[in-house]
């Protein structure tokens, strides 16, 4: 039963595409054709048309299937045990001293073989 409801909201769904490209182009050439008016009336104008074409590809099936994993994902990060300060502060130190002393070691062994190929090549 819901899957033939499903089908029955996706049948408007190209519709609903279709009116958000339509609002979309419609932003693009407005922004152009009024190219005389303040950049601010024009901004605003595309910001709200943009914003039309989100709200209805929104009610589209795809749109619904986002909202949802926007929800999950929200949970998700809400489950995370973050790290403490000091736990950050530590984990940082020790990868800032490993980065040294990797770069270290690579600038010993570039002078090094530096060295080396200038004693060969004379």
């Amino acid at each position: 039963m819901k899957h033939s409801a499903e089908v029955q909201e996706s049948r408007h769904d190209g519709l609903k595409w279709a009116v958000v490209v339509t609002l979309l182009v419609l932003a693009v050439v407005g922004n152009t054709y009024f190219a005389d008016l303040a950049l601010l009336y024009r901004v605003l104008g595309v910001v709200a048309l943009s914003i039309v074409a989100a709200l209805v590809a929104l009610t589209t099936t795809r749109g619904r299937e986002l909202t949802e994993l926007a929800r999950s994902a929200k949970k998700e990060i809400q489950r995370v045990v973050w790290p403490t300060r000091p736990e950050t502060v530590q984990t940082t130190g020790i990868v800032l001293v490993a980065v040294l002393v990797v770069g270290l070691m690579l600038w010993l062994i570039d002078t090094l073989l530096g060295w080396a190929m200038s004693g060969v090549i004379g």
